[in-house]
């Protein structure tokens, strides 16, 4: 199984390194959507389906605080869960961010297993990035 990821920082260098790392990490992409900032982000979504966002939280125009603000009031978007990756250490800026809705939570610089674990429980995959009812028997089913 592959997934969208949407990456949101605004050094390109950065989002090329994050999608590097995600992908030595073994997570599987099908399709990696970038974007700059939050204004970004949420253009991009208008175009395109995630199954989940790795976010910056200073950027400009409109940064990553701004962004899941932007993202819970929307009906479609509000349950698309958003890892944040930032060189914050601040636990009050991580408090912030976890009231504001974040499922995760990586500090620079990180490591390709942090990166695989942490989409996999932000996910709900297994370790092997698949679903527990993806071990199920087809044969149970009548249709």
């Amino acid at each position: 199984m592959s997934f969208n990821v949407l990456i949101v920082d605004d050094s390109n260098s950065m989002r090329a390194v994050i999608k590097k790392i995600i992908s030595i990490s073994g997570f599987k992409i099908d399709q990696c959507i970038e974007a700059v900032n939050g204004k970004e982000a949420l253009e991009a979504l208008t175009d395109n389906w995630v199954d989940v966002i790795m976010s910056d939280i200073n950027m400009p125009e409109m940064n990553g605080f701004e962004l899941l603000k932007r993202l819970k009031k929307d009906n479609l978007l509000k349950d698309i869960p958003v890892i944040m990756i930032t060189t914050e250490s601040s636990e009050k800026r991580m408090q912030d961010a976890f009231n504001l809705g974040v499922k995760g939570f990586i500090k620079k610089p990180f490591l390709p297993e942090e990166i695989r674990k942490i989409l996999y429980e932000v996910i709900g995959v297994n370790d092997e990035g698949t679903y527990e009812e993806d071990r199920g028997d087809d044969e149970a089913f009548d249709f």
